[in-house]
C-alpha cells in the first residue's frame, strides 16, 4: 500500500523508506530494460593497459562536480544499528547469539552496496567496439559496517574490534575467491570527505573486479623480478631493512610492523604488513590477524593524533584470487592521509612530490 500511495502521489506522511527504496529499485530495472539506462562497463586504454570504469548510473553533469562538502551528516543513517530494513540484505554479520540476521544485534555487518559501482547480475562478456576493449560492467560492490555506533571511528576502536573488522574482510575474501568470474577483491576504506567518504557511520568498502589491477599487477611482477634475482621477497627484505635501521618505524610487535616506506609518494604515507611471509590476507590466521590489529590500531591511533583526525585512504594489496605468486608477493596495507593534491606535474609524469620525508614524518608518528 505505501508504494502504491507513493507512486500515486498520494499525499500520505507514513510512507514507509524501505518501501520507497523498493520503488526505487523497481524504476531502475524499468529503465534498464528500456534502454534509458545505460549499464556500467570496463574500458581499456589500448596505450597503458589500464582499465577504467565507466559507471553510467552514477554520471554527472559539469554542474553536478562542486568543492562543497556533501559527506551526509547528522539526521537518518542507514547503516546504525535498527536500520537494517534500510540496506540489502547482509552477506555476513557478528551478532550476539540468538539474533536474527537483518535484525540489531551486530557488531560488524557487511551488505551489498545499494548503489553499486559493479553489477553481480550481470556477465562479464568482452566485447570490441573498432580499435577498443570493453567488458560489460561485472562485479561486486559490498559495504563492510565497521560498528553499530555511529559515533565511532575506525582511528579510535580498541584491537579487538579492529581485529573483528580484519575477520570480515578475511571472511568475504574466502568466499568471494569462489567466484570463478572474479579476479581481484580490493579492500579499501575512505575517512573524510576529501578522501571520498560520503557516510559519517564508520564503513569500509569491497569491490570485485573481473581484471586484476594495474596497480597491482605493477607490484607482482615488480616482486617477482626481486625474487627471481635474489630468491628472497622483496617485501620481507624491506621489513628486515626497515627493523634494522628503526628511523622509519612507527610500530611493530611479534607478528606485524608499520613503517613510512623509503620512497613515500605522500605525507606520512604508511604501511602495515605481517612480519612473517603471506602473499594473501584470507590465509593467515588467528595469531597474526590478532597481531596485525594491534598494529594497524596504533598506526591509525598516532596518524589521528598527529595529523588531527585527517582525511585518509586506507587500502589492502593482496593478491589476485587464486594466485600463482605465493613465494615472491607479500600483502600489506597502505594508509594515504589526504594532505595533498596530484597536480599537473605528478598526473603528466606519475612522479610524485613529497615535501615531508618519510624519515621525519615516522619520528613525528612515534612521539604521537
Amino acid at each position: 500500500y505505501c508504494v502504491f500511495a507513493l507512486y500515486t502521489k498520494d499525499e500520505k506522511p507514513d510512507v514507509c523508506l524501505s518501501c520507497f527504496l523498493l520503488l526505487l529499485d523497481i524504476i531502475r530495472v524499468t529503465a534498464f530494460s528500456r534502454g534509458d539506462v545505460t549499464m556500467p562497463e570496463w574500458r581499456k586504454d589500448p596505450v597503458t593497459s589500464r582499465w577504467v570504469i565507466i559507471a553510467t548510473e552514477r554520471g554527472k553533469r559539469p554542474s553536478d562536480f562542486g568543492s562543497e562538502d556533501k559527506t551526509r551528516k547528522g539526521g537518518f543513517c542507514p547503516l546504525c544499528e535498527g536500520n537494517e530494513v534500510n540496506t540489502p540484505p547482509e552477506v555476513l554479520g557478528f551478532r550476539k547469539p540468538g539474533t536474527k540476521p537483518n535484525e540489531p544485534g551486530w557488531w560488524v555487518r557487511v551488505v551489498p552496496n545499494k548503489f553499486p559501482i559493479l553489477l553481480t547480475d550481470i556477465d562479464a562478456i568482452r566485447k570490441g567496439e573498432g580499435m577498443y576493449d570493453k567488458i560489460a560492467g561485472f562485479g561486486c560492490h559490498e559495504i563492510i559496517v565497521e560498528t553499530s555506533d555511529h559515533n565511532q571511528i575506525l582511528s579510535l576502536m580498541n584491537s579487538q574490534s579492529i581485529e573483528e573488522v580484519l575477520w570480515a574482510f578475511h571472511n568475504r575474501l574466502r568466499a568471494l575467491s569462489k567466484d570463478e568470474r572474479l579476479k581481484y577483491v580490493q579492500i579499501f576504506k575512505n575517512h573524510g570527505r576529501a578522501a571520498g567518504g560520503l557516510l559519517e557511520h564508520s564503513h569500509s568498502q569491497l569491490i570485485g573486479t573481473p581484471v586484476i589491477p594495474k596497480r597491482i599487477k605493477e607490484e607482482i611482477y615488480g616482486a617477482k623480478y626481486h625474487y627471481d634475482y635474489k630468491e628472497r621477497c622483496v617485501y620481507c627484505d624491506m621489513i628486515d631493512e626497515e627493523e634494522r635501521g628503526v628511523k622509519r618505524i612507527i610500530a611493530m610487535n611479534e607478528e606485524a610492523v608499520s613503517f613510512c616506506p623509503f620512497a613515500s609518494r605522500f605525507p606520512f604515507e604508511s604501511w602495515v604488513l605481517p612480519r612473517k611471509h603471506f602473499h594473501s590476507f584470507d590465509i593467515i590466521g588467528k595469531k597474526e590477524i590478532s597481531g596485525l590489529a594491534e598494529v594497524l590500531r596504533e598506526t591509525l591511533a598516532r596518524i589521528y593524533r598527529v595529523l588531527e583526525n585527517s582525511p585518509y585512504n586506507l587500502v589492502l594489496h593482496t593478491s589476485p584470487l587464486r594466485t600463482q605468486f605465493s613465494e615472491s608477493y607479500h600483502f600489506h596495507f597502505e594508509i594515504i592521509p589526504k594532505l595533498t593534491i596530484e597536480a599537473g606535474f605528478e598526473l603528466g609524469t606519475g612522479f610524485f612530490i613529497n615535501p615531508t620525508p618519510p624519515e621525519e614524518a615516522a619520528a613525528y608518528l612515534r612521539q604521537g
